[in-house]
């Protein structure tokens, strides 16, 4: 038997509740502390994802892309192709800055399919587009 578990990625940030609100704010979820671990904020949304943020005073933002084209790691929101606009547009009302974006060729007028940000914080993330509503669970909804 296989011991239960939950994976969180948790991100560093030297404004903790700043982070979380922008995370909240962009899945649509909630925020709160960890059970058991008052350091430890959880972004909890309603398709299930968590993503902890942790305080620490020296963070550094980390720097992405790099020139090399490594992308390292990331957090992939998925939205349905026909949203990708507004929720370019509800990112940066948050606090995101836009860092790239690229084109992959399948999507003929569209001005791009993937579009790479950097959080209030530093932290890489994208918006890309799916054809269909990402559901958890499905292909569509892993990355």
């Amino acid at each position: 038997m296989t011991v239960p578990k939950t994976t969180v990625l948790v991100l560093d940030s030297a404004e903790p509740e700043l982070l979380a609100r922008f995370y909240a704010g962009l899945l649509d979820a909630t925020t709160g502390p960890a059970p058991g671990d008052g350091e430890l904020l959880l972004v909890t949304g309603r398709t299930g994802v968590v993503v902890g943020i942790r305080r620490d005073p020296d963070h550094v933002p980390p720097s992405w892309p790099l020139p090399e084209g490594s992308q390292q790691a990331h957090l992939s929101i998925l939205v349905e192709e026909r949203c990708l606009d507004e929720a370019e547009r509800e990112a940066v009302a948050l606090g995101a800055r836009p860092v790239g974006a690229e084109d992959d060729g399948s999507q003929s007028g569209s001005r791009t399919v993937l579009r790479r940000y950097a959080d209030p914080a530093g932290h890489a993330f994208v918006l890309a587009a799916v054809p269909e509503p990402p559901v958890p669970g499905s292909p569509a909804g892993e990355s």
